[in-house]
């Protein structure tokens, strides 16, 4: 093998019945049609350093668990159960907006903070069933003796922007109230959570994503003390309330109609023990690290995908899967083996897998792809 030939590549290209080893100009070409078949555009190289990259969001390492846990019993339906909606691709897009400074800020006593979610990272052809935005909230007393007194009680408001605002304007006419509601910040951390499917498929046209704001105001504090703490704002002496940290993301639940098809999940395949050289499958681990794709995908670390080998020789047995055409191509191969070659072993079942990975804008995703593993082999 060549050292710059990728394995998963030439695994690929086995699978689809191409036996020679492309040249090395041809290998990133066949990388990227195999990327293709399983959605994506090319090779993920995330932007953000190991360490600044965000980790993954629990409910999604709960998914992913659970979907390794029950391969074994169901059907693939392309259904999230959790959420009750078809889809085989569960995002977590990460906010991209920023603080309101005070100067630009419609509302002097309150926090503002802009939130942009680059709904470009769906493909066109997937179709959009969830979106929710969580919204964390994470607040440290100012003094230890706070934590003895009642939760703060805060307003929290989310806009949607309908359009820019041009310098001088006022914010507020361009915004439109989605949700308002109170909300008790303790020592903890404080999540909120809301439907936004329907404007987030609006955002997916092109101009109309324009984002949200977040406003925050205490309704138990004094204007100025909250006030002390806008962007840009700084005072000599200690106020008795901070605003809280905000993390914002949107969960996204989405179906590509093309990678969703019925198809029995793996059950534990014990691979036949044969010794001749017949058509079986036979035993392939793929580890990512050898791949290069260590970076961006975070589980799992490789899987056993096995690959089909072996003769499809006359007669055709009932354990080697064959064809009706199959069984006539062998017939005539054993009168004129020169003329007609034998049926070709290839898999006839293949099972999925699911990965959870960062994508080029370092959102977390969860994805399940089909026809991943060979389960089952035959002479067609």
């Amino acid at each position: 093998m060549r050292p710059d030939m990728s394995p998963l590549v030439l695994v690929a290209v086995c699978l689809l019945g191409v036996c020679a080893v492309p040249h090395v100009e041809e290998t990133k070409t066949q990388e990227r049609l195999f990327l293709s078949s399983l959605g994506l555009n090319g090779r993920h190289r995330p932007t953000g350093s190991h360490q600044l990259r965000r980790s993954v969001p629990p409910a999604l390492w709960r998914m992913f668990q659970r979907s390794e846990k029950i391969q074994a019993q169901e059907v693939i339906n392309c259904r999230v159960t959790e959420y009750g909606v078809r889809g085989n691709i569960i995002r977590y897009v990460q906010d991209q907006g920023e603080l309101v400074s005070a100067g630009r800020s419609s509302c002097q006593a309150c926090v503002q903070k802009h939130l942009f979610f680059n709904m470009s990272v769906l493909q066109d052809v997937e179709l959009l069933s969830l979106a929710q935005i969580e919204i964390k909230l994470h607040w440290k007393p100012c003094r230890p003796a706070d934590l003895l007194q009642q939760p703060q009680p805060l307003s929290l408001s989310l806009y949607k922007v309908i359009r820019p605002t041009l310098t001088g304007a006022n914010p507020q006419a361009n915004r439109r109230l989605l949700v308002s509601q109170s909300v008790q910040l303790q020592p903890e951390s404080t999540s909120i959570t809301i439907d936004l499917t329907l404007l987030a498929e609006n955002w997916r046209k092109p101009g109309r994503n324009y984002g949200l704001v977040l406003e925050l105001l205490p309704l138990s504090a004094e204007p100025m003390e909250l006030l002390l703490f806008q962007p840009g704002n700084s005072f000599p002496f200690e106020p008795a309330f901070l605003p809280p940290l905000i993390q914002a993301s949107l969960m996204v639940v989405s179906l590509n109609p093309h990678q969703c098809h019925s198809r029995q999940k793996r059950s534990a395949v014990r691979l036949p023990v044969m010794r001749s050289n017949v058509c079986k499958p036979r035993s392939l681990y793929i580890d990512f690290r050898d791949v290069g794709w260590q970076d961006w995908i975070i589980a799992p670390q490789g899987y056993m995908a096995n690959y089909c080998h072996g003769e499809c020789p006359f007669p055709l047995s009932e354990r080697l899967n064959g064809t009706n055409h199959a069984m006539l191509q062998t017939l005539v191969h054993s009168l004129d083996p020169h003329g007609t070659p034998q049926p070709c072993c290839v898999p006839i079942r293949l099972s999925p897998i699911s990965m959870l990975y960062y994508d080029n804008n370092d959102n977390v995703v969860l994805r399940h792809y089909q026809d991943m593993v060979v389960d089952e082999c035959g002479c067609r």
